[in-house]
């Protein structure tokens, strides 16, 4: 943590719980106008700031990666008034531009298995930059991909020995009223005869009146940068089956990728060869009970990792008792409600998200209907939980029909660990206080106007969960409108936002839109 951060937090410690945030509207790119078609290939399937937060990437079920760039914070020169802009700007909010887009992915076919592969982008995960170039990862259902992006400069010829407009085509350079020798030899603006071996005598070469008084090597100039991406590396042939999740190791050198059943070890320098750390697969398919849905390195301890599963549990595992780690140092996972159990309780409990918090102590995951954060020190349950939305609970059936119930959101943490967000349905978003008594709940839409929508509910304790739920279910109308009075909208979902490493900025994916705000 950040010694703002920690500063922060230790205000927070002595004045009690932080004031909720009220968030505005700083950005959009990609806004579709009313009654415009969405194409399928433009919606945003993954979102990802860099450590430093000066970076953002998206990428789309059409296989493309965008990268938008901060804009407030950079200085052209040193002068004092470009450092007042920059000092105000940070003052602001972060600010940024469109940079360079790219094709990573490409749809495939594989023969063998006679399986379609699709190119949408599942992750991106930025790497340790390095010599002002840009590093990530991408994946998709198979193939991950390691992509170097940096700034280049056009190099261009000039001081030519003759005007080029005065050229004949891509061929040789012709003086045009140059005169020719009796025997139609083409000579160039020099004098020189074309038609003439390199290294011939020197009787051979004549020069014509009015020809090149000086001659002269040409230059090369940098006129402008273009920004390049470059495929550097190809991690392929690992996973039998989709890959869910990848994440860098605190080491700068290795990462994981997981799929239902494994997690593969790789190192960015080696794409031929991986190491299997984590099988969950049984000898008898049928056998099977869960499957990994998300996994996620420490971010500070090079050998702890953590993943999630369709139970609902989440194992903290550490790569240094054991080359292949089936065996967990801690499991997390939060108690049945006597009485609860129903078709769908293991459907919704099923784990589509974690993430560490920036100072490794917390974990926070997503099931279907609650936020709740884990203490990795505590492993008898959830240190708070968040009803996300539980207005849901009485449409189970309809959620079930139209699979809107295998719908996976994400999460993510502030840097400060105070606060967490994430999304829900009808583009909406929801930012709860983390801190402890902390009563911010705020609903918020994913549009120029967030806070048309807003409404503040108390989150409630994790110890009262199932008895509130039961409650509510009692008493809960079923006529279609959510606590907000809202009518429901599963078409338009909020799957994907990241919260800034620093600011309290949040970049939200909505369909093919990317929505910025800030608190």
């Amino acid at each position: 943590m950040n010694d703002a951060g920690s500063a922060e937090a230790a205000a927070v410690a002595s004045v009690g719980a932080p004031q909720p945030l009220e968030w505005k509207f700083a950005q959009v790119f990609g806004e579709r106008a009313a009654g415009e078609e969405v194409q399928e290939v433009d919606i945003i399937s993954a979102i990802e700031f860099d450590r430093t937060g000066n970076h953002l990437a998206t990428g789309d079920r059409g296989g493309r990666v965008v990268l938008f760039e901060r804009t407030d914070t950079r200085v052209n020169d040193g002068n004092r008034r470009d450092l007042e802009r920059m000092d105000f700007s940070i003052n602001g909010h972060p600010e940024f531009r469109y940079k360079t887009e790219f094709q990573s992915h490409e749809p495939e076919f594989d023969y063998l298995r006679s399986l379609e592969i699709e190119e949408k982008i599942n992750k991106i995960r930025w790497c340790q930059s390095a010599n002002g170039a840009l590093f990530l990862l991408s994946t998709n259902d198979k193939t991950i991909k390691f992509w170097k992006v940096q700034e280049k400069k056009v190099k261009k010829v000039c001081d030519m020995n003759v005007d080029p407009e005065n050229a004949a085509g891509n061929g040789p350079i012709l003086g045009s009223s140059l005169p020719t020798s009796s025997n139609s030899k083409p000579y160039t603006a020099n004098g020189g005869s074309f038609d003439r071996p390199f290294g011939s005598p020197s009787n051979d070469f004549s020069f014509s009146p009015g020809g090149v008084a000086k001659l002269h090597l040409p230059v090369l100039t940098s006129h402008e940068t273009s920004v390049v991406a470059r495929c550097r590396r190809i991690y392929a042939h690992a996973h039998d089956y989709h890959i869910n999740s990848i994440s860098n190791n605190s080491d700068g050198e290795t990462f994981i990728s997981a799929d239902d059943l494994r997690i593969n070890l790789w190192n960015l320098e080696i794409s031929n060869q991986s190491f299997n750390i984590v099988d969950v697969k049984p000898a008898n398919m049928e056998d099977l009970t869960e499957v990994i849905t998300s996994a996620e390195f420490h971010p500070t301890h090079c050998n702890m990792l953590a993943y999630s599963s369709s139970k609902g549990a989440i194992r903290l595992i550490d790569m240094r008792q054991s080359a292949l780690c089936d065996t967990h140092s801690k499991l997390f996972e939060e108690q049945e409600v006597p009485g609860s159990r129903s078709f769908f309780t293991e459907i919704i409990a099923s784990i589509s998200d974690i993430k560490f918090a920036k100072d490794g102590r917390h974990i926070l995951s997503r099931d279907y209907m609650n936020l709740k954060l884990w203490d990795i020190n505590m492993d008898s349950g959830p240190v708070a939980s968040f009803q996300v939305h539980e207005y849901l609970r009485p449409k189970l059936c309809d959620l079930y029909e139209n699979d809107s119930i295998f719908d996976k959101f994400e999460c993510c943490l502030s840097g400060d660990g105070l606060r967490a967000a994430t999304g829900s349905y009808s583009n909406l978003y929801r930012v709860f206080g983390c801190s402890k008594g902390s009563v911010e709940a705020t609903t918020l839409e994913a549009t120029k106007n967030p806070m048309r929508r807003q409404v503040q509910t108390p989150s409630r304790s994790s110890r009262a969960l199932g008895t509130l739920s039961r409650g509510f279910r009692r008493g809960a109308d079923n006529n279609g409108v959510d606590t907000n009075g809202n009518a429901f909208d599963f078409t338009t979902k909020l799957l994907h936002l990241a919260w800034h490493p620093t600011e309290n900025s949040l970049a939200c994916a909505a369909s093919n839109s990317l929505y910025m705000y800030r608190a």
